[in-house]
């Protein structure tokens, strides 16, 4: 399992094969037992092949994250709200003010259950595992975020796939400098709760 074939062909199936297959029609349950299974594979990778233990390091810089994190909301602030005054004004923050509890509820679940499964697979996954495999960082990254957006075709919306290209860029350069699966988590889930508070999270699958 640790030959550069055997990875090669792994992550040709992962990160390629299985997104770019939920964007095909076919039965629901099918896709489901795809995505469990595929989950599960990692689940496995992680624990048994790369031997993570899954503990939040002590040494964790959170001052410098979140002066980091707040400086890149805030523009993502600025050019979010700009967007929705332009294309939808009506949405703008409806959410949180016709529906604030389901505006919570979507908040906590997405975060713990959306979030957090794909930072394994997308992160903590493709950096521990692949890495080695490129001689490059920069094409890394940047591969990182190519299949991320791919992660999200299944959305048949070019604006997503833009969005969570650029998302995939910032999460990868994080976690490439924290190797913290805990603190690209906190990000990736403040930038979709954001997403979803301004209005966005329609083209995201976030019921509204």
């Amino acid at each position: 399992m640790q030959s550069a074939t055997y990875k090669l062909t792994e992550f040709y199936l992962i990160f390629i094969i299985l997104p770019v297959s939920f964007a095909l029609d076919y039965p629901f349950k099918i896709k489901a037992f795809l995505a469990v299974s595929g989950f599960a594979y990692v689940i496995y990778l992680l624990f048994n092949v790369e031997g993570n233990k899954f503990r939040v390091a002590s040494n964790l810089k959170w001052r410098t994250f979140w002066r980091n994190v707040f400086v890149k909301l805030l523009i993502i602030g600025f050019l979010t709200i700009t967007y929705m005054l332009v294309t939808a004004k009506s949405d703008l923050f409806h959410v949180l003010y016709q529906k604030p509890k389901l505006w919570v509820i979507v908040l906590f679940a997405y975060a713990m259950f959306s979030v957090y499964p794909q930072e394994l697979i997308y992160r903590t996954l493709y950096f521990q595992r692949y890495r080695p495999l490129f001689k490059s960082k920069s094409l890394f990254v940047f591969l990182n975020a190519i299949v991320f957006s791919l992660g999200h075709i299944f959305y048949r919306n070019p604006l997503v796939l833009l969005m969570t290209f650029l998302g995939g860029i910032l999460f990868a350069l994080t976690y490439d400098k924290t190797k913290s699966t805990l603190l690209v988590s906190i990000e990736h889930a403040i930038y979709g709760c954001w997403l979803f508070t301004v209005g966005m999270g329609g083209m995201l699958g976030f019921p509204d």
